[in-house]
């Protein structure tokens, strides 16, 4: 099937906007981050399921051969550990420096695309992603230097290494995803990668002593949200992307989370997350980087 370039761009601007729900979200809910996560991914595969029985789409699960199968459980723990370090970070730093780490994953993917798939990124690419990692820097230049002071529930240096380490996992998942997506259609594939990751979440949540339930139903109402926005609309949009746009030509355009994520906790009254001199001059830097990375050939 053919696909429009401009199709592509359109999906993943609304996948953005989706996924720039999930910092706030995610700060607005009184659970642990590792019920959050389950949380999320069960009521996700709930609406999954559907289109995925509808269409047959399982039935693609008896193609893969043993290195295939390996490669999706594989991803679906790397987008578990994302889930718990970057949900963790959101309670230890700012919002904004939370989302802008986490979101450096586009130079790991980028890294991972030249070296494993054989699909390097070009000079005007690599230019962009460097501009916009300058300005995920000066967002969160304040928390690295404060390596002692607390902000919000916690260290924010800590807060800032966990998001680091959310951006490196979830960059690996999205280049498996760009493998993977090459043979299964969109809801098999999410269905199998996300399946990998709730039954990893359920490990670490036992591991943890982390509890499920009881909670308020406010905070079911976010988990539900967290599924619809973040999940369908944002990750199961820019996992669709990926059979006809390369790992890191998805992940630029998701460097636009930021700007959207510290626009809605300015907005929230729960929240009230006002961006700094320093979040608005580092936002226009990441805006300038995906403009100069923007010209990409779909494939």
């Amino acid at each position: 099937m053919t696909v429009r370039p401009s199709f592509v761009s359109a999906v993943l601007l609304v996948s953005v906007l989706g996924i720039s729900l999930s910092g706030p979200l995610v700060r607005l809910s009184h659970a642990p981050a590792i019920a959050i996560a389950v949380w999320r991914l069960a009521f996700s595969l709930v609406l999954i399921a559907i289109p995925l029985l509808w269409r047959g789409s399982w039935r693609q699960w008896r193609t893969l051969d043993r290195s295939a199968a390996l490669t999706a459980v594989g991803g679906g723990a790397l987008l578990a550990m994302h889930f718990w370090w970057w949900n963790t970070s959101i309670g230890l730093t700012t919002i904004a420096a939370s989302v802008v780490l986490v979101n450096m994953q586009p130079v790991v993917v980028a890294i991972l695309s030249a070296t494993w798939l054989r699909e390097p990124p070009s000079q005007r690419q690599w230019f962009g992603i460097l501009v916009a990692m300058l300005g995920a820097v000066t967002v969160a230049a304040p928390d690295l230097l404060r390596s002692g002071a607390q902000s919000v529930r916690g260290s924010a240096a800590l807060g800032d290494l966990l998001a680091i380490g959310g951006a490196i996992t979830a960059a690996g998942y999205y280049v498996v995803g760009r493998r993977l997506r090459a043979s299964l259609d969109l809801w098999a594939y999410v269905a199998l990668v996300y399946g990998a990751c709730f039954v990893a979440l359920l490990i670490i949540a036992a591991v943890t002593r982390t509890p499920l339930a009881p909670y308020e139903s406010r905070d079911f109402t976010i988990f539900a949200l967290l599924a619809l926005g973040p999940m369908m609309l944002g990750h199961t949009g820019l996992n669709w992307a990926l059979r006809y746009a390369r790992a890191y030509q998805v992940n630029i355009v998701l460097l636009g989370e930021p700007i959207g994520a510290a626009f809605i906790a300015a907005l929230l009254p729960s929240i009230r997350e006002r961006p700094s001199l320093g979040t608005a001059l580092g936002g226009a830097l990441i805006l300038g980087g995906i403009v100069l990375a923007e010209q990409r050939s779909q494939s």
